[in-house]
């Protein structure tokens, strides 16, 4: 079945074996789907002027060595998807015109112990490998010279493909734009890369980084590699493709995203993404990206932190602490500082401290009997007055009472507390070992902080326990409504109780110290 042109087309008619009768006029044959198992010295020796081959898909176990001898003019030959278990240098060994050779889908192992392709000088492209293929030997391609395009299918290959590494420079043809090296265990890639290339695959490797200048390149594939991070844009300014499944990155910002200008496609999948605030913040905000993301969303997954790991990266938001623990922290920090502000403000307003305290002094007081046995007496009165009437209390006052007959013992803080010992239990031990408390008053005694602790210490046994122990004196005029709020027993005292003034006259003041000492006896 022949053309004006001399295309014979024989495809998918059953033929057992290459048909007689070819003759010198026939530039394409197609033989292509049928049964032939083996092709013989004679079948061919006619077909001086062939041109292109075609025997694909066929059952071909068996070529005999000079099958294609007269086969001078040939440019294609398609013996794929066939039963050959070993390739012969013998069956190209003439075919000098030959430019397109295509074996892939065959049975055998290696292509032998030298290169069966050594006489195919004008060899264009060659198409090898199968899922039995497994070796590539040194010298496997020796004498090919023009060659544009090598594809092998050698997924199982188990040697000469582990290059472990590269040289820092290599020869190849000049106009490459092609390269796989995909799992060749290779650490890192030189400049043994051509810069010619459009399309580069160095997946399955042991990569830990890639910056490489290749100006023209468009698709690079780094899948199952060591990579942490993107690589970097500017060496790569043409990128349209790229991927980086199944390495080690956590994550990717927005500026690195942006930097390539002319991606279509990323393929980030199957990485353990730490969703951190700032990379959500960019997945979220960023405009397009699940069309530009290849497994976009159920491919990404946040593996960290633990509260979100396997959850996709689209789906989850932080809390604001998360995202903003400093600021959250710092909020806090002024928020109590604020409020410790407020209730010391509040406290020192309506003595809340002054309160605590005489609550202390109490629970204090609570733990000790209530009054000291009879021998523990030791003053006759403990003296509370502010240092601003030191000068008539010690000089005044005590030579008065400490000089009469019989004479009166007083407790003065200035020379009776014991040095060293705390205030409270000062205030408190005088107070239990005098049989009175003598409270010199006046304005001076209301403003002073140490009288004030006086009576903030003294103040609950004191009065609960006996309101006569406590003797006031007024040394000028003072309303009862100018002592602070917070001595409320004080002022019901002045107010319920008679209490002995200062007078001015001379013979009044005699009156004065009768009436004090009266007091102090009973």
């Amino acid at each position: 079945s022949c053309d004006a042109s001399q295309l014979c087309n024989c495809s998918s008619m059953g033929l057992g074996s290459i048909p007689l009768g070819l003759t010198g006029k026939i530039t394409v044959l197609n033989l292509a789907h049928n049964r032939i198992q083996r092709i013989q010295s004679q079948d061919l020796q006619q077909a001086v002027n062939l041109r292109v081959l075609l025997l694909q898909s066929n059952k071909i176990s068996s070529i005999d060595e000079d099958s294609f001898q007269s086969l001078a003019k040939l440019e294609l030959l398609d013996l794929s998807n066939n039963s050959l278990a070993h390739l012969s240098p013998l069956w190209f060994g003439h075919l000098f015109s030959l430019q397109h050779l295509y074996l892939q889908g065959n049975s055998y192992r290696d292509l032998g112990q030298s290169s069966p392709f050594s006489s195919l000088r004008n060899l264009s492209s060659l198409h090898l490998g199968n899922p039995h293929f497994s070796v590539i030997r040194q010298g496997n391609f020796e004498g090919i010279e023009l060659l544009h395009k090598l594809w092998i299918d050698g997924s199982n290959l188990s040697h000469q493909n582990n290059f472990g590494e590269i040289p820092d420079v290599c020869v190849w043809p000049k106009a490459l734009k092609y390269l796989n090296l995909s799992g060749t265990q290779i650490p890192k890639v030189t400049t043994c890369i051509p810069p010619t290339l459009e399309v580069l695959d160095v997946s399955g490797n042991n990569l830990k980084e890639f910056g490489l200048q290749l100006p023209f390149l468009k698709e690079l594939y780094l899948t199952r590699n060591q990579l942490k991070t993107l690589p970097g844009a500017a060496p790569i300014p043409n990128l349209v493709a790229l991927s980086v499944r199944r390495n080690k990155l956590n994550s990717f910002s927005k500026e690195e995203f942006e930097s390539f200008r002319r991606m279509e496609l990323l393929d980030a999948s199957d990485n353990n993404f730490i969703c951190s605030c700032e990379f959500l913040s960019f997945i979220h905000h960023e405009a397009g990206i699940g069309r530009v993301l290849v497994g976009w969303p159920d491919k990404y997954v946040c593996d960290s932190p633990l509260a979100v790991r396997g959850a996709q990266v689209g789906a989850v938001h932080l809390s604001l602490m998360e995202c903003h623990r400093s600021l959250v922290v710092s909020l806090i920090c002024v928020l109590v500082f604020l409020v410790i502000l407020l209730l010391v403000a509040v406290g020192y307003k309506y003595h809340v401290v002054w309160y605590l305290r005489m609550t202390w002094a109490w629970l204090q007081a609570k733990r000790k009997p209530k009054r000291a046995p009879p021998k523990d007496v030791c003053y006759d009165a403990f003296v509370s007055y502010s240092e601003n009437d030191s000068d008539w209390v010690e000089n005044t006052m005590v030579r008065e009472l400490e000089q009469a007959c019989p004479p009166f013992r007083l407790c003065l803080h200035k020379r009776d507390f014991v040095p060293g010992k705390w205030i409270v239990d000062n205030i408190i031990d005088s107070i239990e070992k005098s049989r009175k408390t003598l409270f010199v008053l006046s304005e001076h005694f209301v403003q002073s902080e140490w009288c004030k602790y006086e009576l903030d210490f003294s103040h609950f046994r004191l009065f609960d326990e006996n309101n006569d122990a406590a003797i006031l004196v007024l040394l000028e005029p003072i309303q009862s409504k100018a002592i602070p709020k917070r001595f409320c027993k004080l002022r019901k005292i002045m107010n319920t109780k008679t209490y002995l003034e200062w007078p001015a006259g001379e013979e009044q003041q005699q009156v004065f110290w009768f009436n004090l000492k009266v007091a102090l006896r009973s």
